[in-house]
């Protein structure tokens, strides 16, 4: 998540939301796992806005990115001034109207914002899961997400909207439940890991495992891998930013003194910035959350999902409309991954569109007020809506 996560760009606040629960997969029924796992009870987070038609056709289901959660607009307390993460496009007005749409988000499964994941109880020992938490894939990701859209009896969603990992899991809503997605928009995202993206997420899961608090995921209790979890934050928020950004807000500025003081503490602004970073992450995530998400991230590969030869033969299935964005300055996710993702989807004869905007904030662009991206994504909705009849 940004800095600028729930900055506001016009438009009104969706107001008061409330947090709820969805919990299936009880026993003798668990959710069967791609690893070959079960894994049940399971509850999910989530939070919803805006009203949902007698039919039931407006809903629309947006997906979060690593660390983010069900919280997407408006706010949990009268008192709060920190809105929902994606405030700036979520509300009545905005890009994705709540006055016309019904607007759901969950957290994802093995995260640690209310949803179950390796920090919840394990029913079978009654102590949290640490590591015996089966891993996840993007895949048991949205079939969690399925089950939670039957809960509501929505039998199609408009849209699904999400970037980065978000984006991963409209890709596999698109391909894994067709029938049930008229509108696809993945945001900065990719059909698969580049060996980068892969060597970044294990140089900050050996961050936290090298933690001596990590006791091999067993840490709850004790005194929590904070080290290793902000080195790690650190090292993932700098594929978050790019050079361009880098530059213009730190530059090679000293934090709070004139000179050099030849030592080891933070001089430069920007080593003052990753640190805070650091810190604030590891008040609100779990480090065996971020270990169980970033390896489901690193497993998502459309390219040979299922058997599959390639791309172009894993979107044989999909039938909804796609808008695919990448951003100029995003080097984690760059537009070159976007567009082996339009090629495929076109060789297939759905119906593609595809903008990459310029902006030189680096992967975080999504997530950052973009008066481009807002018109793209309400423009985009209001043809699936006109030419749907719905």
């Amino acid at each position: 998540m940004s800095e600028y996560a729930g900055q506001d760009q016009g438009g009104a606040s969706v107001g008061l939301v409330a947090p709820k629960s969805y919990t299936f997969a009880e026993p003798p029924d668990p959710l069967h796992l791609e690893s070959g796992a079960s894994l049940g009870p399971i509850t999910l987070a989530y939070e919803t806005c805006g009203t949902l038609d007698a039919d039931k056709s407006n809903a629309i289901l947006i997906l979060h990115a690593l660390s983010g959660d069900a919280h997407v607009a408006g706010y949990h307390r009268q008192e709060e001034t920190k809105p929902g993460w994606w405030e700036y496009m979520v509300g009545p007005g905005k890009g994705i109207d709540t006055n016309r749409y019904f607007v759901i988000c969950s957290n994802i499964l093995g995260s640690c914002m209310g949803t179950t994941g390796p920090g919840s109880i394990n029913p079978q020992t009654n102590r949290p899961y640490g590591l015996d938490f089966p891993v996840v894939t993007i895949g048991d990701m949205v079939e969690a997400q399925r089950a939670l859209i039957d809960h509501l009896g929505i039998a199609r969603l408009l849209a699904v909207i999400g970037g980065s990992i978000g984006g991963m899991q409209v890709l596999e809503w698109a391909v894994r439940f067709p029938e049930r997605v008229r509108a696809a928009i993945p945001l900065a995202t990719t059909m698969r890991h580049s060996a980068l993206a892969i060597a970044f997420n294990e140089i900050a899961r050996q961050a936290i495992m090298a933690d001596p608090n990590w006791r091999e995921g067993h840490y709850h209790g004790n005194t929590i891998p904070a080290t290793g979890l902000a080195v790690a934050r650190m090292i993932g928020h700098v594929t978050y930013l790019s050079d361009q950004a880098m530059r213009r807000k730190f530059g090679r500025r000293l934090q709070d003194k004139e000179d050099f003081s030849f030592d080891f503490d933070a001089e430069f602004q920007v080593e003052s910035y990753l640190r805070h970073q650091g810190s604030k992450f590891v008040e609100r995530f779990d480090a065996n959350s971020f270990l169980y998400i970033t390896k489901a991230a690193d497993y998502f590969d459309l390219e040979h999902r299922g058997g599959s030869a390639s791309a172009v033969e894993t979107f044989r299935r999909a039938q909804a409309k796609f808008l695919v964005v990448s951003f100029t300055s995003d080097w984690l996710y760059p537009t070159y991954q976007s567009r082996e993702i339009v090629r495929a989807l076109k060789k297939n004869g759905l119906d593609v569109s595809f903008c990459e905007i310029a902006a030189d904030c680096g992967h975080d662009a999504f997530l950052i007020p973009n008066a481009r991206l807002t018109s793209l994504i309400s423009s985009f909705l209001d043809r699936v809506t006109h030419e749907t009849g719905h």
